[in-house]
C-alpha cells in the first residue's frame, strides 16, 4: 500500500495503526515512502527515522533501503541509527542500496555478529565500505550475499566467507579491490557465483565443490582453476568468445544444460568439430559490434552449435555483426541434412537481411523436426505491447531501415520454407514508438 494510503487509513482505524506499527518488513524507497518526483532526500530521512523510531521494540524480519532515484543524498549520520533498530535478533533480510557518494559509508561489521548471526539469511550492499575481521561471529543462516560497488579486500572477503558456510548465493559486482577470488571446498552449499567488473580481479580459483552455476562478464577465466564437472549453467560475456566456447567448453563442463554466451567483435566464425554438449538443453548467443568494424560474420556457422547439442530445446539469438545482404547475393548455400529432434523454440532479434543469417533461418526450418515456435524480432529490448512497458526501446533511422530490410528478407525468403506445424512470429516496429519523430537520432 502507498504511503499516503496506509497514513490515512490508520488515522482511520485504531487496529491498522497497530498492525501498520507492528509491520515485521520494512522496505523504503521513493515509491513506497510516498516521495514526489525529483523529491529531496531530507524529507526522506525525516519519514524513515519517525516510522523507524515507532519499531523500537518490534522484531523485523526485513530491512530494505533504496536510495534509488532520490536527490540530495545526506543520510549518512542518520544509517547508524537505523541499522542499530533493524539489526535485532530474527532479522532475516537486509538491504541497503545507497547512491555513490563523495564520503562512503562504512557498514558496521560488529551489527551482524552481535544481533543477527542466526537469523540472517539475505545480505545486499551497494556504496559502502565493507570491512569484516577474524572477529566476526559465524553467519550461520546466511545463504545469498550480493556486494555492489562495494570497497571490500580479497581478505576480508576470505573471512567473511569463512563465516558463512551456509553461503548458497555469492553476487560481485563493481567489487575493485578484490585481486583474486579463491572459493575454499568449506562453501560446500554455494551452488550460484556472480562477478562482473571486478577491474582488478586476475584470479578464480574454485574448489567449492558444488558450484553449479556461473555468471562472468568483464573477465577471462582460467578454467584450469576451477572445479567444472559440476557445473549446469554458465552465463559468460568475453571479446572473441564463441570460437573458443565451440572448442574448449565441451570437454571441461560436458553436463551443462543451460549455456549464455556474450561476444563482441567476434573475428572468427564457429567450427565445425565433433565434440558435443550431450546434456544442453538452452542456449543463449548474444554477438554485438565493437568500436571497430569486424569482418563479415558467418551466422550461418552457427549450425555448429546445433549439431554439439542434440538434447538443445530453445536457442535464442541476439545478433549485431555486419554481414552481407540476401539482396547483394540471394544464392543460399545448403548443409546436409541433420535431425534435431529436441528443438522447439527459436527466437531471433536484431533481425536483418544478412545472407548468412538466412541460410541459418531456413537451416533450421527443415531440420529441426519438433520446432514449434520461431519468433523473428527486428529490434532487441521492451516493447510496449508487452503489457510491462509504456514505450518500445527507442531506436535509430537507421536501425529502423535494417529491421524494415531484415523483415522483407524473411517475407521474401524464409516465409514459403515455413513448415504448417511451426508458428512464425514476426515482429514489426512499432507503429508508435517507432513512427517517424520518436526515433532517436543516429550518432
Amino acid at each position: 500500500m502507498p504511503m499516503r494510503e496506509a497514513a490515512r487509513a490508520a488515522c482511520l482505524s485504531r487496529s491498522f495503526l497497530h498492525s501498520w506499527r507492528c509491520h515485521s518488513n520494512l522496505i523504503f524507497n521513493k515509491d513506497t515512502i510516498g516521495l514526489k518526483k525529483n523529491g529531496r532526500g531530507e524529507n526522506f530521512h525525516h519519514k524513515i527515522d519517525r516510522i523507524l523510531k515507532n519499531h523500537v521494540g518490534i522484531r523485523l524480519k526485513a530491512f530494505k533501503l533504496d536510495y534509488g532515484g532520490i536527490c540530495g543524498f545526506d543520510g549518512t549520520s542518520y544509517l547508524d541509527r537505523w541499522l542499530q533498530i533493524a539489526l535485532k535478533p530474527g532479522i532475516e533480510e537486509l538491504s541497503l542500496v545507497l547512491p555513490e557518494t563523495k564520503r562512503i559509508y562504512n557498514f558496521p561489521c560488529s551489527r551482524l555478529s552481535v544481533n543477527v548471526r542466526n537469523s540472517l539469511r539475505y545480505l545486499k550492499l551497494r556504496h559502502c565500505a565493507f570491512h569484516p575481521t577474524v572477529e566476526l561471529s559465524p553467519l550461520r543462516s546466511l545463504t545469498s550475499m550480493h556486494l555492489w560497488f562495494v570497497s571490500i579486500t580479497w581478505d576480508e572477503l576470505e573471512c567473511l566467507l569463512s563465516h558463512s558456510l551456509a553461503l548458497e548465493q555469492l553476487d560481485l559486482n563493481h567489487c575493485t579491490e578484490i585481486i583474486s577470488l579463491k572459493l575454499p571446498s568449506a562453501l560446500q552449499r554455494l551452488r550460484s557465483l556472480s562477478v562482473m567488473d571486478c577491474l582488478r580481479l586476475k584470479v578464480i580459483e574454485r574448489k567449492a565443490p558444488n558450484l553449479s552455476s556461473f555468471y562472468v562478464r568483464g573477465h577471462w577465466v582460467d578454467f584450469s582453476l576451477v572445479e567444472t564437472l559440476q557445473m549446469r549453467k554458465l552465463d559468460m560475456g568475453q571479446q572473441n568468445f564463441i570460437r573458443d566456447a565451440r572448442t574448449k567448453l565441451p570437454s571441461i563442463m560436458p553436463n551443462l544444460e543451460t549455456l549464455i554466451l556474450g561476444s563482441r567483435c567476434e573475428v572468427v566464425d564457429a567450427p565445425m568439430l565433433p565434440t558435443t554438449f550431450l546434456y544442453l538443453k538452452h542456449l543463449s548467443i548474444q554477438m554485438a559490434l565493437g568500436s571497430s568494424i569486424p569482418r563479415p560474420y558467418d551466422y550461418f556457422s552457427l549450425v555448429s552449435f546445433l549439431d554439439a547439442a542434440p538434447a538443445l530445446e530453445t536457442l535464442v539469438l541476439q545478433l549485431r555483426m555486419l554481414n552481407e545482404s540476401i539482396f547483394v547475393d540471394p544464392q543460399l548455400r545448403h548443409m546436409p541434412e541433420r535431425h534435431h529432434g529436441c528443438l522447439k523454440s527459436v527466437n531471433i532479434s536484431h533481425l536483418n537481411c544478412a545472407k548468412s543469417l538466412v541460410e541459418l533461418i531456413c537451416y533450421i526450418l527443415k531440420n529441426a523436426v519438433s520446432l514449434e515456435h520461431l519468433t523473428l524480432d527486428p529490434i532487441y529490448g521492451d516493447r510496449c505491447y508487452h503489457g510491462k512497458y509504456k514505450h518500445c526501446v527507442p531506436i535509430s533511422k537507421r536501425l529502423k531501415m535494417e529491421a524494415q530490410r531484415g523483415i522483407l528478407a524473411i517475407r521474401t525468403y524464409v516465409e514459403k520454407e515455413v513448415p504448417p506445424t511451426v508458428k512464425l512470429t514476426v515482429l514489426e516496429p512499432c507503429n508508435c514508438c517507432h513512427a517517424i519523430g520518436h526515433l532517436e537520432q543516429d550518432c
